[in-house]
């Protein structure tokens, strides 16, 4: 397939729409175990925090795979990487569907994770070259909310799905992998640093920006302060996110707690969770805020994050512990439950008072994910921003494996003094405490960005520099593989 050095307009927007929907697929199979604790518990003959400790494990090899991608395609031609990532979890989620016992199950679903780790890292490098630094945060807006939907997809087609029959979605799933690989192959392969204004006219010149990262840049990358507050940040903020796809759990118990069966349970904890997920979406506010904020000072992005996390805790432990009435046709199927469960939110005060506090507390929360990506794009040359990216996811992994994790053993231990379900939200509840360090870190990376953003545009003034000279000499091409200044020869 032969494209220009930026791709017509159209085949730029269809690259666009592809990675953000692709991060959002990658994002459902994610979330399509959680709801399903319990079926698949009772299928494999376990206990159920033995399922709860595939989804922790598999983000902490999710998260430790990405690294090792991310620094490849930080190097090279980052396509066949991507489609690579895709056709592994694809196939890691096929291989669950079939799993006759816990050992296969957990082995397929860490091969799903080795996969995941790819998409996720790879293609934050690649959106970044796409955006420019006005609308970073806008856009970023965009990449993050598709995750948070495909969590939000997988966790309602996993609960509908496969209320009857857990293997379905993961069938399903697996066939729309295979469809996403081939949509790969359509998109363009994006040029490194093409959406930095700094480099815009050498590129237009037909200069190639041939900086790759190299092992001498990892001591640099971690003596950028602000670098450090957004990797540490990931740990205490994803205890608290990881903790909180237990959900679907929390509202499933209360359901069987007021006498319904499981199969009903499920799809009521299963909706629930998703409607008091919906704030999420207002991570386009979040981001258009950082945006605004920053071009007032280079401190915007930070502190719209910041004050959002610290705003949302209080919100939290109220939305955990607000009696919920839950009425919904017992063994009905899951059109009718759905239905009713939609309906409860305008007739039922209980229901509509939770909703409320959850949307308000993840719309705050939500601010964190659009302006951390923006930051670390900002702060960072292109060469180096997947690495960074999955520095930092790997630290998100160890922290959203460990919430998930522990959680569910906090359950246990708080089951002798406070029964199920209460048992589930006093543990949630706790969990919820990490984010004030969360935003504290903020408030320090706030303080320390202005520079880091000043050093990024004056290293690529001047990269620029180099560039444009050998550029408008005649037709040049750089070399492959230097790792400082740019050297030219002729073609």
């Amino acid at each position: 397939m032969t494209t220009t050095s930026g791709g017509t307009r159209a085949h730029r927007l269809y690259s666009v729409v592809v990675f953000v929907l692709l991060a959002s697929l990658d994002n459902v199979a994610i979330g399509l175990v959680p709801p399903l604790y319990g079926p698949i518990a009772d299928s494999l003959h376990v206990p159920q925090r033995l399922v709860g400790l595939v989804t922790a494990v598999s983000f902490l090899v999710s998260a430790v795979a990405a690294v090792g991608w991310a620094y490849v395609g930080d190097r090279t031609n980052r396509k066949p990487l991507l489609m690579a990532g895709t056709l592994l979890w694809a196939a890691g989620t096929a291989g669950s569907a079939f799993a006759p016992g816990y050992p296969v199950f957990l082995s397929a679903q860490l091969v799903a994770a080795v996969g995941l780790g790819a998409v996720g890292s790879v293609g934050f490098s690649v959106v970044t070259d796409l955006i420019s630094p006005r609308r970073r945060g806008l856009v970023m807006s965009f990449w993050g909310l598709s995750q948070g939907i495909g969590t939000l997809a997988g966790t309602l087609v996993g609960g509908i799905l496969g209320a009857a029959d857990w293997r379905r979605p993961f069938l399903l799933l697996s066939l729309v992998g295979l469809a996403a690989t081939a949509a790969y192959l359509f998109t363009y392969d994006v040029r490194r640093g093409q959406s930095e204004p700094e480099l815009a006219g050498a590129l237009a010149h037909g200069a190639e920006y041939d900086y790759r990262i190299s092992r001498a840049d990892l001591p640099r990358i971690l003596d950028r302060r602000t670098n450090r507050w957004l990797v540490l940040q990931g740990l205490t903020a994803q205890a608290a996110f990881g903790s909180l796809v237990w959900l679907p759990v929390l509202f499933t118990e209360r359901a069987e707690d007021q006498g319904y069966s499981q199969t009903t349970a499920v799809v009521v904890g299963s909706v629930f969770a998703t409607l008091f997920q919906l704030g999420g979406v207002f991570s386009i506010l979040g981001g258009l805020a950082g945006d605004a904020l920053q071009r007032r000072t280079p401190r915007g992005r930070a502190l719209v994050a910041s004050v959002g996390i610290l705003a949302a805790v209080p919100l939290y432990l109220v939305l955990f512990f607000v009696p919920l009435r839950i009425d919904v046709p017992d063994g009905a199927g899951a059109g009718a439950v759905i239905a009713a469960v939609l309906a409860s939110v305008l007739t039922e005060p209980t229901v509509g008072l939770s909703l409320l506090t959850a949307v308000l507390a993840l719309a705050l929360t939500s601010a964190n994910s659009p302006n951390w990506f923006a930051l670390i794009a900002d702060v960072n040359p292109p060469e180096h921003r997947g690495t960074v990216y999955s520095l930092g996811n790997l630290v998100n992994g160890v922290g959203r494996a460990a919430g998930n994790g522990l959680v569910g053993v906090a359950f246990h231990a708080l089951r002798g003094a406070f029964p199920p379900p209460l048992n589930f939200a006093v543990g949630l509840a706790a969990f919820q405490l990490f984010f004030i360090p969360t935003g504290i870190m903020y408030w320090l990376a706030s303080r320390t960005s202005a520079r880091d953003i000043a050093d990024v545009h004056a290293l690529l003034h001047t990269r620029a520099e180099r560039l444009s000279p050998a550029c408008l000499q005649g037709p040049l091409q750089p070399s492959r593989g230097s790792r400082g200044p740019l050297q030219y020869k002729k073609r």
